[in-house]
């Protein structure tokens, strides 16, 4: 093609992306229909996110979609009168070429969208209370305040901070700019006279308190709500049922790995929990990481042991320059070291896992970055694999197994860590860094250790609430 004719190519599709963004908002403010390109959701996107996630179907499924295969069928369901739904139209596209066998795209959609129809069941709101507003507090908030959608699902309703007030600002700012995950997408203001953080139309309520019991959220008209503690003060199950205390709770979420309690990787466990389980945990970012890619490894290939190296970024619990800190080696000034240091991740993982019970071993080595984490999975197997048969099973449980959401594949000559900040999956796999050698194999696994992690805790919220939206078309 001449220069000429890339160009022109480029601005019409261009100008079918733009044509797409109108209908993607409305499907999601009127219906709370989701939609997504080979799981990357393309909501609030701009023109540009919404041609990469097309372009990215080409790395990883080896073909090409443009948004001129997209588009017809966005605006088929359009028509569609559909209800709560993740609908993923990348998929669909591709789906409708290979077995559309003479139908017509809106009678292929009517059958493979039947069970999104709308039926009058509408979602009933519940209200959400971040008590802790630090690193995974505030990309909680600004994953709440994406999802809102047409107000029908999560309400985040107030956060909860120590002090005496007077620091609003403080705390708006704080969500408006992040020095890793960039500027918040839309608007923040203040209102000092209800002590509140206005921000995409969402009233937050900021409620300072020492002591989870001693709040009632009712007088702020929350009820029955679920509180995420960020805080990691209270990990047990006693000190957890302090926010059971407070008039208006009705559940509770742990940022954090909980003692006593049931350790939760969504994609993994999830379905252990049951309606009287009250306080749940998150479990950690590195065992959220890992878990997914070992589950998926363990049914296809047998693990019979290993050891978990986690290169991890530094956090807020390291020194800034050396200093007392009653942890080993942990004082030393965490931008300019590399800090040798434990991790209880790889025993964590049977938790949620439980045939790695006895199987890992683990440490973690803390480095001079703010964000974005590697696991190092090193693992002796059941059975014998190459990198290609490896690396094709884990590309394709990425793009079609009941772990699209948790894992991710890269095969980037390029990608360094940077590259992985805003990351939604829990972990995403470095095919281009597989090993595999008989029975023995080393996967490298990326994570944003902030928002990845926080997306995977949005999800147990989401199931939780019972807001969790259907994905289709229906796989497996």
């Amino acid at each position: 093609m001449s220069r000429e004719n890339i160009f022109a190519d480029w601005k019409e599709r261009e100008a079918v992306a733009e044509s797409m963004i109108p209908i993607i908002g409305r499907l999601y403010r009127d219906s709370e229909v989701e939609t997504s390109v080979f799981g990357k959701v393309v909501v609030k996107r701009s023109v540009i996110n919404i041609l990469k996630a097309h372009k990215f179907v080409r790395q990883v499924e080896g073909e090409e979609l443009s948004v001129t295969d997209t588009y017809p069928v966005l605006q088929a369901i359009d028509k569609m009168a559909l209800g709560r739904a993740h609908v993923d139209i990348g998929k669909l596209a591709v789906k409708f070429k290979k077995e559309g066998e003479g139908r017509t795209l809106e009678d292929f959609l009517n059958e493979e969208l039947a069970g999104a129809k709308k039926n009058g069941d509408e979602a009933q709101p519940t209200d959400v209370v971040l008590y802790g507003f630090g690193r995974i507090g505030r990309l909680l908030a600004r994953l709440l305040i994406e999802k809102t959608g047409g107000g029908q699902n999560l309400c985040l309703r107030a956060i909860v901070v120590r002090g005496k007030g007077g620091d609003l600002e403080k705390r708006a700012s704080l969500l408006r700019r992040d020095s890793v995950h960039g500027s918040f997408m839309g608007t923040i203001s203040v209102d000092e006279e209800n002590s509140a953080i206005v921000a995409n139309g969402n009233m937050i309520k900021v409620i300072y308190a020492d002591a989870p019991d001693t709040i009632d959220y009712t007088q702020y008209g929350i009820s029955n709500a679920v509180v995420v503690d960020n805080t990691g003060k209270w990990r047990d199950h006693d000190g957890l049922s302090l926010h059971l205390r407070a008039n208006g709770v009705s559940r509770v979420l742990l940022t954090a790995p909980g003692k006593g309690v049931k350790n939760i990787v969504m994609g993994v466990n999830n379905k252990d929990i049951t309606d009287d389980d009250r306080i749940l945990s998150a479990a950690s970012c590195t065992t959220n990481a890992i878990t997914p890619v070992l589950k998926k490894l363990h049914e296809q290939f047998g693990v019979k042991n290993g050891h978990v190296e986690t290169v991890h970024a530094y956090t807020n619990d390291q020194n800034l320059i050396d200093n007392y800190h009653s942890g080993d080696r942990r004082g030393r000034a965490a931008g300019l070291n590399m800090v040798l240091t434990e991790t209880g991740a790889a025993k964590a993982v049977s938790k949620a896992l439980p045939e790695m019970e006895g199987k890992l071993t683990g440490n973690a080595i803390r480095v001079p970055t703010p964000n974005v984490s590697m696991a190092i999975l090193n693992l002796n197997l059941e059975k014998a694999t190459t990198k290609d048969e490896l690396n094709d099973f884990l590309r394709n449980a990425a793009l079609h197994s009941e772990l699209q959401k948790q894992i991710d594949y890269s095969n980037s000559p390029e990608a360094v860590s940077s590259d992985f900040v805003g990351s939604r999956a829990a972990g995403i796999v470095d095919g281009l860094a597989t090993i595999a050698s008989g029975d023995s194999c080393v996967v490298y696994v990326w994570y944003d250790n902030e928002f990845g992690y926080s997306c995977q805790v949005l999800r147990l919220l989401q199931q939780v609430t019972l807001s969790t939206l259907k994905a289709y078309p229906i796989e497996g």
